[in-house]
């Protein structure tokens, strides 16, 4: 069975400025008051985008490879609040929405859960994530992360895939991620399952919520928004955190935050993604940290038994672009599998040239399980 897990998608601000029904374009940024400018900017850059554009266009080329491959569940992160709400987070700096006349952009993707325990979320209050959550809900998608009290947060999204095989899918968020301690679901309050820390005792506990809801046959995942923006390293307590989630019974970790890739690794037959980059998002012509290509994103296929052990994991590098998805060049391909190689070595695990410029990783088999890497955590700080 394959799935499909992204990173963050981000249909806010400048995305949501090139759809049918864009928002109202005041933004509150120290530097940018108008969420057009950053259509200019990807202009500026790339061309000419003449929009309004249609509801599938900012997915590209990545709606034909969902076609070719047909992968049982889509998950994704869905780091935008979909609302008209104007109860913007004051101070925040960054605040992201979509319009809800724009929902039929992201659903022309067809995503199964969209994932929500993230530092963009509740840009726009709890009524904004209030009415994220509705909207979402009535178009049949369904959400994992946050709710309208801590126990809707904590609760998995379930795809049932056949009648003897669903997908569970854990939604969390750390602080390291730049998501506010205001914002953690309460008792009788909307927000988001934020985890305190990402002790051993904070995996047990989450152990202990996957036992009580796994059937035979689930396929668990944990989603976890973490980390800073920038840097290939991971920090040894992300490591250990990962490791132990799988051996309290977690199948895949999908991390997310960092605006490019960080290292893969297989530990136990289970699958870790440190961080899985940005997918979409309006960054096109904003200078800084080109060195680690943040245009360049991933599409993860992970082939999953019924057991929840690693089969195969392939990905599928796309270029963001006119404020779209695109096949990139056969040198953007390359950079993606040679970097992804370098920084997952130290795991075990490396990226090989697949076929139609996919990725391929192989992993040890041998049963001996790879220590932990001596690198340190990444210096760069987590932008709002």
């Amino acid at each position: 069975m394959t799935l499909f897990l992204c990173g963050d998608v981000m249909t806010g601000r400048g995305i949501d400025q090139i759809l049918p029904s864009p928002s109202e374009p005041a933004i509150f940024e120290p530097w940018v008051h108008d969420a057009r400018e950053y259509v200019r900017l990807a202009e500026a850059a790339n061309g000419a985008i003449a929009h309004p554009v249609s509801p599938s266009y900012i997915w590209g080329d990545a709606l034909s490879e969902l076609d070719r491959i047909k992968p049982a569940a889509r998950i994704v992160n869905l780091e935008t609040s979909i609302t008209r709400s104007g109860e913007y987070e004051k101070g925040k700096g960054i605040n992201y929405r979509m319009h809800p006349g724009n929902l039929s952009c992201l659903l022309a993707a067809h995503p199964d859960v969209c994932v929500l325990a993230n530092n963009h979320t509740m840009d726009y209050g709890i009524s904004g994530l209030q009415e994220t959550l509705r909207v979402l809900a009535a178009a049949g998608v369904r959400t994992a992360g946050a709710g309208r009290t801590r126990a809707d947060a904590e609760a998995p999204a379930v795809v049932a895939v056949s009648d003897d095989c669903r997908i569970v899918v854990f939604g969390f968020g750390t602080r390291t991620s730049g998501i506010p301690p205001s914002w953690a679901a309460g008792a009788d309050r909307a927000g988001v399952s934020l985890l305190d820390d990402v002790e051993p005792s904070t995996a047990d506990r989450i152990g202990a919520r996957v036992k009580a809801v796994r059937r035979a046959g689930d396929i668990v995942v944990a989603s976890i928004h973490w980390g800073d923006n920038w840097g290939y390293d991971v920090p040894p307590e992300h490591v250990s955190f990962a490791r132990r989630l799988v051996e309290i019974g977690v199948d895949i970790v999908h991390g997310h935050s960092s605006h490019h890739p960080r290292p893969v690794e297989v530990w136990n037959d289970r699958l870790i993604l440190y961080g899985c980059g940005d997918f979409l998002n309006d960054y096109e012509g904003i200078a800084g940290y080109e060195q680690y290509r943040g245009d360049l994103a991933l599409m993860y296929f992970p082939a999953v038994a019924k057991t929840g052990q690693l089969a195969a994991l392939d990905a599928v590098p796309l270029q963001i672009r006119n404020m779209r998805l695109n096949h990139p060049s056969s040198h953007d391909s390359e950079f993606v599998r040679a970097t992804l190689d370098r920084i997952s070595t130290p795991f075990e695990c490396h990226a090989e040239a697949g076929l139609a410029g996919a990725l391929s990783f192989r992993w040890s088999r041998s049963g001996r399980q790879p220590k932990l890497p001596t690198t340190g955590c990444a210096t760069s700080a987590k932008s709002p």
